[in-house]
């Protein structure tokens, strides 16, 4: 189940969603090891491991495409760093470098998108009051 809270904004009311907490390496390790054939300590070392792989091989300018989970890649944003002339455009003009996700999806035939991989096709949104 997710969560949401009431929240005003610009006179109206709306739902907002929130998290009741975080599930770290640990869990995803476990959770992992019991639906496979793999050990917890091998599920995990995996994991630790997975985000070093995924920056090398993103920064040699490929995305990373994991099945049944979705698609990596870095972004570089040039905030402000606007030149006159295309002979003046380079990398040093790039403030910073995210990392973009989009998850995994399925189409039916006519295009349209069915379903996210990582995002429950069903949900049951509670919600919490908030304490007074």
């Amino acid at each position: 189940m997710a969560f949401y809270k009431k929240q005003k904004q610009k006179g109206k009311w709306y739902p907002r969603s929130f998290t009741v907490g975080t599930m770290g390496t640990k869990e995803v390790a476990q959770r992992l090891s019991r639906m496979s054939t793999v050990s917890k300590a091998d599920t995990y070392a995996v994991l630790m491991g997975l985000g070093d792989v995924l920056g090398d091989l993103m920064k040699e300018g490929c995305s990373v495409k994991l099945d049944g989970l979705g698609t990596f890649y870095l972004v570089g944003k040039a905030n402000g760093q606007g030149v006159d002339t295309p002979e003046e455009v380079s990398a040093r003009q790039f403030t910073e470098v995210r990392v973009r996700f989009i998850p995994e999806y399925r189409r039916a035939q006519n295009r349209k998108v069915t379903g996210r991989t990582i995002v429950p096709d069903k949900m049951e949104w509670v919600e919490l009051e908030v304490e007074k």
